[in-house]
């Protein structure tokens, strides 16, 4: 290959490099996605990641305060409504203001919700919550992020509060691998996602005791849905 075609290549890479970096300053939510990220889900994973929801708001319990951090367009508040049509108070959070609008439309039941469309970074509250529900959340995050972000989810989270855990998990499988990659590509780049590896949530989890209620795993343990008991 000449010099000038290597020198081509490299200003290609560069370029494309540079894109990347700067639309994911200029975009950190799924906004960009929100009117088809429903159906783009259905479409890679089937029910997979419906059925790991739906194992997990089985477990709420009647009359409580859940907090639902990265909830996305919201269709986890109408199976929550067909086990709890009334007594729940629900904190919904999403980055995606279009994510929120959606979710605004859904069959609620007569729960009471209050939407906040904004990370859970930039939210200080000391309110205490029986139950914290997050679908598919930190693996949005670095390992320090996640940490962070562990961090203040815990502290809003009731002694003997039940986190309700999903999300997707490592593993030896090659095409779960290669889709993992190909995933952190396309939302670095539609949607400004900072991470590019799952973070070792397990590791915090276990580092602040909590217990294991249940759990239970899809795609040969590439989602794993887990219901954590706090110990304290």
């Amino acid at each position: 290959m000449r010099s000038n075609e290597l020198c081509d290549i490299a200003v290609i890479v560069q370029i494309v490099s540079t894109f990347v970096q700067n639309y994911s300053r200029l975009k950190r939510n799924y906004d960009s996605i929100a009117w088809f990220y429903d159906r783009l889900s259905r479409l890679v994973y089937g029910q997979t990641l419906v059925k790991a929801q739906q194992f997990l708001v089985k477990d709420i319990p009647t009359d409580s305060r859940v907090l639902i951090v990265g909830g996305g367009t919201g269709w986890v508040l109408e199976e929550i409504a067909k086990i709890h049509s009334t007594g729940l108070t629900i904190t919904y959070i999403d980055a995606s203001p279009k994510m929120i609008a959606i979710a605004r439309k859904r069959n609620l039941g007569d729960n009471s919700i209050t939407f906040i469309a904004a990370t859970i970074e930039a939210i200080d509250t000391t309110e205490v919550y029986d139950v914290v529900l997050t679908p598919f959340l930190f693996d949005n995050f670095t390992e320090s992020g996640m940490r962070k972000v562990f961090v203040q989810l815990d502290k809003n989270l009731a002694p003997q509060g039940r986190w309700l855990f999903c999300d997707f998990q490592k593993t030896d499988i090659f095409w779960q691998k290669l889709l993992l990659k190909v995933m952190y590509f396309f939302f670095s780049v539609s949607c400004g996602i900072e991470a590019s590896a799952l973070p070792g949530t397990e590791i915090c989890f276990s580092e602040h005791e909590y217990k294991i209620r249940t759990q239970k795993m899809f795609l040969d343990g590439f989602v794993a849905s887990t219901i954590f008991e706090k110990q304290q």
